[in-house]
């Protein structure tokens, strides 16, 4: 009896992942075409992301991220790294989305103890927060060097990588935003379908 009911939970998480993973790619997908920060797309696939982790865990949270990552490589979204560093790109691309989907399902987890609403807002204002920490750190990491080349390839060979920067943080400053507004609708997702288990 205790296993099967393992074993059902076990499929319901399966499915609910599969559901989640959809979302990503299409969210991802709508992000990517309708970019408008210069060399930055939003990530509106990190709604899905932080339910998932919040519903399924810490491991479903990174595999959302993980196809995160993989979507914005396939899509075009890296091509600017890709051509001064492949392998950089692939890391920082793969781990900062590996990174936020994990770290909002161990933030939601440590925090639901104490209370589920908190969690969500929190792991919701995490997952961007991670994500674009990784990525900018992965810019210093690997990029750094090519910094001039990368202004200049983006038409800011004055700004250099100053305006880069600003970029990268107004885009992080609307997906926080985007997750701190979407939050209570994801409070409201996980009451339901904490009540339907």
């Amino acid at each position: 009896m205790l296993h099967n009911q393992k074993k059902g939970m076990s499929t319901r998480t399966m499915v609910l992942g599969a559901v989640m993973t959809a979302l990503v790619v299409i969210l991802q997908l709508i992000g990517t075409y309708t970019a408008f920060f210069g060399p930055f797309s939003t990530a509106p696939a990190l709604v899905p992301i932080v339910i998932g982790a919040a519903l399924c865990g810490t491991q479903v949270g990174a595999w959302l991220g993980l196809v995160f990552g993989a979507v914005v490589l396939l899509t075009g979204g890296a091509t600017l790294f890709l051509a001064f560093d492949v392998p950089g790109t692939l890391i920082t691309v793969l781990l900062k989305g590996a990174a936020c989907g994990a770290a909002a399902g161990l933030v939601y987890k440590l925090i639901a103890k104490w209370n589920e609403t908190v969690a969500t807002i929190v792991a919701a204002i995490t997952c961007p927060v991670v994500n674009t920490a990784v990525f900018l750190l992965g810019c210093a990491v690997f990029f750094m060097d090519s910094a001039a080349d990368i202004g200049a390839q983006i038409g800011m060979e004055q700004a250099g990588m100053a305006l880069f920067w600003a970029m990268a943080m107004a885009n992080f400053l609307i997906e926080v935003g985007t997750s701190a507004v979407l939050a209570p609708i994801m409070v409201r997702i996980l009451k339901i379908r904490r009540k339907t288990a």
